[in-house]
């Protein structure tokens, strides 16, 4: 384990040992309430601010309240992306990581309408794929479209400074259909050279979602294993941030992750206030066992 990986791994201490340990840790503290943990569900747009960036984001609440089968919850945004956006952007260590590659490409699993991590993290790396359910494509675009920096032109020369300080005109940021339940990632379809990041944010909320979730990280971590092995390249870095809602749900996910990954929290005094625990959020890391 070399390079980005053993830097992120010292940054992260000891790993994860034990599912019910980490779930006792985590849900025997006082949680707030988060009211499932939408920023506005009623919202068709949300003005964000983050990391120095005016955002525009549009949503739909007629879609997260309808019976659309397949799920609905990613038609608006929850608190903990702009959150997870922000330590991503800001934070030096994921900075170092970012520019110590020219050709860093991170995956999303589950990015709903809003696009917000991708839009924050693309102009410091080659590619980032956004990909959730095709539902939320339409609106996912309108955002990349209007909030991208090549297409984003700040108003005044002060936020036009801050912007070019974020990254300059950016990497590449798309979107492409991926549905866990019915779909395998394969080398044929998303190989290339595979990716360096794969992120999930908020995406385990119930048990039907913890298999497929997993499986899916699985088969993207693989592609790096199955591409071209003429030259070495680091393995796939998973990162799973999440509300802290169900305990049981929790805990199924972590089981099913550990059978196939070694587990890493980041631990709450190196995250900022609003991201830790105690205010009912966690992020882990997972790279693939051999």
């Amino acid at each position: 384990m070399t390079g980005n990986l053993e830097k992120l791994i010292r940054e992260l201490g000891e790993p994860v040992e034990d599912a019910e340990e980490e779930t006792f840790d985590l849900f025997s503290q006082s949680l707030p309430s988060q009211n499932l943990g939408f920023i506005d569900s009623k919202a068709q747009t949300l003005d964000l601010t983050i990391a120095g960036r005016d955002l525009t984001i549009h949503q739909s609440p007629a879609v997260l309240s309808s019976n659309r089968a397949g799920g609905t919850t990613g038609a608006v945004v929850w608190k903990i992306t702009p959150l997870l956006a922000t330590y991503l952007s800001t934070t030096p260590t994921f900075s170092s990581i970012f520019s110590s590659s020219p050709s860093f490409q991170i995956l999303e699993l589950g990015c709903g309408i809003s696009g917000l991590i991708g839009l924050l993290l693309s102009p410091k790396i080659s590619k980032y794929i956004l990909t959730d359910q095709p539902y939320v494509s339409k609106l996912i675009e309108q955002n990349i479209t209007e909030n991208h920096l090549p297409h984003h032109q700040p108003k005044n020369k002060k936020k036009k400074q801050q912007q070019q300080f974020l990254g300059g005109g950016g990497g590449e940021l798309i979107f492409k259909p991926l549905d866990w339940e019915s779909t395998q990632v394969t080398f044929q379809e998303w190989g290339n050279e595979g990716y360096d990041l794969i992120v999930a944010c908020d995406c385990i909320y119930n048990d039907a979602l913890i298999n497929p979730l997993v499986d899916t990280c699985v088969d993207v971590c693989k592609l790096r294993t199955e591409g071209d092995g003429e030259r070495e390249r680091e393995g796939t870095i998973c990162l799973i941030a999440q509300q802290l809602r169900d305990d049981t749900v929790f805990e199924g996910w972590l089981k099913k992750f550990m059978q196939h990954f070694k587990v890493w929290r980041i631990r709450d005094e190196k995250l900022p206030e609003g991201l830790r625990s105690g205010d009912g959020f966690v992020i882990h890391f997972g790279v693939l066992k051999g």
